[in-house]
């Protein structure tokens, strides 16, 4: 009877324990909402695919690297959209989006929100509207590599 009591004392305490998390849980998720922005929106931060378009107004006149890596010494610079701050702290940010062994030049918002969105909605059918998947944060900076922002 001791042995009984004693376990039923446990399972009660675990699942008051349960609850108790679980409540907490669900007000700690209830105010994390992730809104979902995906390359060629305004708002997106990460890697653009320049393609045809003439070269863009960028930040710095050169690219910029923070550690060279080997595997890129040959490849071609990547172009990336940041928030304003990033690129001058660029060491401080280049790992979020995989570019710190990559030369990088920072294209100018004005130029992405005014010419690259528009452009980009055009060629691809979106006008904006969102689909519910965004680039995330590996998520995706330009195909694997974007930032989706969230909404606390």
């Amino acid at each position: 009877m001791f042995r009984q009591s004693r376990f039923l004392g446990l399972e009660l305490l675990l699942a008051a324990a349960t609850l108790s998390l679980a409540a907490l849980g669900g007000t700690a998720m209830a105010g994390d909402v992730a809104v979902s922005i995906s390359v060629g929106q305004p708002g997106f931060f990460g890697q653009i695919n320049i393609g045809n378009i003439p070269q863009p107004p960028v930040v710095y006149a050169q690219p910029v690297v923070v550690q060279p890596a080997p595997e890129f010494v040959a490849a071609p610079p990547i172009y990336l959209h940041v928030p304003p701050g990033h690129e001058k702290h660029w060491s401080k940010h280049c790992a979020e989006y995989h570019a710190c062994g990559r030369r990088v030049y920072f294209v100018r918002d004005d130029w992405y929100n005014n010419e690259y969105v528009p452009r980009y909605q055009h060629e691809h059918g979106d006008h904006g509207e969102g689909h519910g998947h965004g680039e995330g944060h590996d998520n995706g900076h330009g195909h694997g590599e974007g930032h989706s922002h969230q909404d606390n």
